[in-house]
C-alpha cells in the first residue's frame, strides 16, 4: 500500500510508552483534524478504555491469523502483547479523502516507513527521564521491575528514532495544551 497519488494522507504519531502518545491523539482528533486508526492488541484493557474505540482487543490466535493473512501495515510484540494497524482501515480513510492518524510505537513507525514513504512521521518525546518516570508511574499499571524494563527500552527506542532518518518531525511533549498545537499544526500542514 502507498499512500501515493491517494486523495488522503497518513501521518504517524510515535514515541516510547508513557509519552503521552495517546492523550495528544485523542485531543488532536478530538478537534476535529484527523481520524484516528483503531489498532488491534492482545494486551487487556486499562480501566475506561473501549473495545473498538481505543483498540480492538483480540486473543493471540486471532492476532497471529491476521499477520498470516497479510492484514496488518505494521505490528509488533512489545512487553509480551503484539500491537498492529490493520492495513484495510488505514486504506478507507485515505481513500475517503481524509487524513488518518495512527498512533504506534517506534518500531512499528519504522516497518510503516518501508510501505508509506510519503506519510509524515512524528516523533514524541519526554523533557526528560524523570518526567517520563512520573508518568509511566502515574499511570498505576506499572510494577518496579517493568518500570524498569520501559524506561530502558525508551531510551533506545528514542535513539533509534532519532537515528533512524525517518520522523519528519520532532516533538517534546513539556506542555500538553504547546504539543497538541504543534501537532495540530503538523497534521495541517500534511492536507
Amino acid at each position: 500500500m502507498s499512500s501515493a497519488g491517494s486523495k488522503g494522507k497518513v501521518v504517524i504519531i510515535t514515541g516510547p510508552s508513557g509519552v503521552g502518545k495517546s492523550t495528544i491523539v485523542k485531543e488532536v482528533v478530538r478537534r476535529g483534524e484527523a481520524v484516528f486508526s483503531v489498532s488491534a492488541t492482545t494486551r487487556k484493557p486499562r480501566a475506561g478504555e473501549v473495545d473498538g474505540k481505543d483498540y480492538r482487543f483480540v486473543d493471540h490466535d486471532t492476532f497471529r491469523r491476521m499477520i498470516d493473512k497479510g492484514e496488518l501495515l505494521e505490528w509488533a510484540k512489545v512487553f509480551g502483547e503484539y500491537y498492529g494497524t490493520v492495513m484495510r482501515d488505514v486504506q478507507d480513510v485515505v481513500d475517503s479523502g481524509r487524513t488518518i492518524v495512527l498512533e504506534i510505537d517506534i518500531q512499528g513507525g519504522l516497518q510503516v516507513s518501508q510501505r508509506l514513504t510519503d506519510a509524515t512521521y512524528v516523533l514524541i518525546v519526554p523533557p526528560d527521564d524523570k518526567t517520563l518516570e512520573q508518568r509511566l508511574v502515574g499511570r498505576g499499571s506499572e510494577n518496579a521491575r517493568s518500570l524498569e524494563l520501559r524506561l530502558g527500552e525508551a531510551r533506545k527506542e528514542i535513539e533509534v528514532a532519532i537515528q533512524s532518518g525517518v520522523y519528519n518531525h520532532q516533538v517534546i511533549n513539556d506542555d500538553l495544551e504547546r504539543t497538541v498545537q504543534e501537532v495540530l499544526g503538523i497534521v495541517q500542514e500534511s492536507k
